[in-house]
């Protein structure tokens, strides 16, 4: 870190201390821990963007809250850098998201202040409820905070969440912290005053007395409600949130702190629901990040004072995202029945291009991965083709509708699962460690696994032609840089292929550990198998390769239980070929953020970790 001076930030070690603070103090701290978070982010690379909005949201909350013992729960946690460095975390910074390094999202074992672990949106609402009830239940007087974004706010499980809350008897307060608009007209002065208004004491006191006046005469508590709600339905969209029950107020400006302290403050001391709606912008205060929010929302190493240039995003080997993007546009060419569907992963997963060139045929359904695929099995029942584009852990919270609405009625939807495998950085939330599991289990899934670039797009292509659900599970980053075919070839279906004859050892790769794989097997003189397929299992492949050798080795960079090992295993039991079959894998615990190579050699998936494995087996 350069010589900057932080002279606010440096004596707070608690927010205790931030507590210390005299309010007029609470600006210049603001901007103290905007330029740390900058400095330090560009440095280790994380989420830039949407932690420099939550500054100021950040500092009130612990200025007004008594933290730990009040909860805080932040949804998905792109937005709790500067919690972090508020709760004593600040000279952990500089390993964020490292092996033996600070997370990149709460978690409950880090910090007493991390009161519940996310990494997928929209639990925060459920998670705070469970707490506001536990306080209840237990006759504490805490208060519980659920902090959300508009994003997260799509998801069908923060409304589930809403629902719950406005009938129970708990104090809870919903922030939503919507950053996809410019602070409108009405954030302003009047709009300050309103907010104080509608949360404060005098007001709240007179709501009850008048509806306890009002109560004996139903006809006149009924028009006076209607009235309220048409009054505050003139002055705030919170209607929606006042029909599940909630006291609603806002938006105000989420980085005015003479605004946020009062309304927060308001709302501590009011009992039962409370929804506050802030308006912040991604990247304030660094103004290349407010220009392009998306560019800096994830960011790798950059120079804070010159930016992310140019070539920082391009350039290099391409992808397997980029090739899943470039198979679909020229898909869609092909066949005019394609459909492209993502839950809000457009950059992501790959989609900008298609959706610039086929907007029509362009589907984000925002963070609502259940949805996602019903919608997907409604286009397939009427002749379309959809290509649902969804990472492997996002892919798991729609796992029922996986089964029962496509896989059920065999409906040929493709799944292009990204991140399968270990994802690096961003740690044991958005591992894809289960995904040949959870799939080779359901009836009618066809699963594949590619070896390389080329591989993944000539399997896009078998899925799409395929007549039922087909899934292709692909990894982070790149792959061996094999060349592309131009045309669009798909591959004889359940076939693997042998790339290397050896003796004695038959080294089954499934995916991406077909290339430490060969440097094993150049090393051990061993057969190495590209099988391609979990599902179908190419079984005649694996009967020869049983017959041919002393032992079998498959490689699977995903659970080591009921993966593509499992099936091998369970496939020479069914003809009753007793022979040893040596499983690696991914171990069954969760693994941690780090390094993906590193990651890969501390559990023994790469080359010479496949090689030690190998020379504790070889037979005499």
């Amino acid at each position: 870190m350069p010589h900057t001076s932080f002279p606010l930030l440096d004596a707070i070690k608690t927010p205790a201390d931030l507590r210390g603070l005299a309010p007029e103090q609470l600006n210049p701290l603001a901007a103290e821990l905007r330029e740390f978070l900058l400095q330090s982010v560009s440095k280790t690379g994380g989420h830039l963007s949407s932690n420099l909005g939550t500054v100021e949201l950040t500092i009130a909350l612990h200025y007004v809250f008594d933290t730990p013992e009040d909860r805080l729960v932040w949804d998905v946690g792109h937005q709790t850098y500067g919690h972090k460095v508020l709760t004593g975390r600040r000279e952990g910074m500089d390993r964020l998201r490292m092996k033996d390094g600070i997370s990149g999202f709460p978690r409950r074992c880090e910090s007493p202040y991390d009161t519940f672990g996310v990494g997928h949106s929209s639990t925060s609402i459920s998670a705070a409820l469970g707490m506001a009830v536990a306080a209840r239940n237990k006759g504490e007087e805490r208060r519980v905070v659920a902090i959300i974004g508009d994003g997260a706010m799509s998801a069908g499980q923060a409304f589930e969440a809403l629902n719950n809350a406005g009938v129970e008897d708990a104090n809870l307060l919903v922030i939503l912290n919507d950053n996809d608009m410019s602070i409108s007209p009405p954030v302003g002065a009047l709009n300050k005053y309103l907010a104080r208004l509608l949360s404060g004491r005098t007001y709240n006191a007179a709501h009850r007395a008048a509806e306890r006046v009002l109560k004996n005469m139903p006809s006149m508590l009924e028009f006076a409600s209607r009235v309220e709600e048409h009054v505050k339905g003139l002055i705030t969209p919170g209607t929606l949130f006042e029909e599940l029950g909630f006291n609603y107020i806002g938006p105000i400006d989420g980085h005015d702190l003479d605004s946020l302290l009062p309304t927060l403050q308001n709302l501590k001391a009011l009992k039962g629901p409370q929804f506050l709606h802030v308006i912040t912008k991604k990247g304030q205060g660094y103004k290349l990040a407010e220009d392009d929010p998306v560019l800096y929302h994830g960011v790798s190493k950059f120079d804070a004072s010159n930016g992310i240039s140019g070539g920082t995003k391009g350039g290099g080997k391409l992808t397997y995202t980029q090739v899943f993007g470039d198979w679909l546009c020229d898909m869609a060419r092909a066949d005019d029945r394609l459909v492209g569907i993502t839950p809000a992963m457009r950059e992501g997963s790959g989609l900008v291009r298609f959706a610039e060139e086929f907007p029509k045929r362009y589907h984000d359904v925002g963070i609502a991965e259940q949805h996602a695929v019903t919608f997907a099995a409604g286009l397939a029942c009427d002749g379309m083709k959809p290509v649902v584009a969804i990472y492997s852990t996002f892919l798991q919270r729609a796992y029922d509708q996986l089964i029962h609405d496509v896989a059920l009625q065999n409906l040929p939807v493709i799944f292009a699962i990204d991140r399968g495998g270990l994802v690096g950085a961003d740690g044991a939330t958005h591992n894809g460690a289960f995904d040949l599991s959870y799939l080779s289990c359901i009836p009618n899934m066809v699963v594949m696994t590619p070896a390389d670039e080329n591989e993944c797009r000539r399997m896009l292509t078998t899925a799409f032609r395929h007549d039922g659900p087909a899934a292709v599970r692909y990894p982070r980053g790149s792959g061996p840089a094999a060349p592309l075919d131009a045309e669009l070839t798909a591959l004889p279906l359940g076939k693997g292929e042998v790339r290397r004859q050896g003796r004695k050892i038959a080294l089954l790769a499934f995916g991406s550990l077909l290339s430490p794989a060969l440097a094993a097997g150049d090393a051990l003189d061993a057969t190495v198998a590209n099988m391609r397929f979990v599902k179908p299992l190419d079984r005649e492949l694996v009967l020869e390769l049983a017959r041919n050798h002393e032992v079998l080795v498959t490689l699977e960079e995903n659970s080591i239980i009921g993966g593509a090992g499992a099936e091998v295993a369970r496939c020479l039991a069914e003809a009753g070929i007793a022979k040893p079959v040596h499983r690696l894998g991914l171990p069954d615990h969760f693994i941690d953020h780090g390094d993906t190579a590193l990651l890969l050699a501390e559990v023994g998936l790469d080359a010479a970790g496949i090689i030690a494995s190998l020379q504790k087996l070889s037979p005499q």
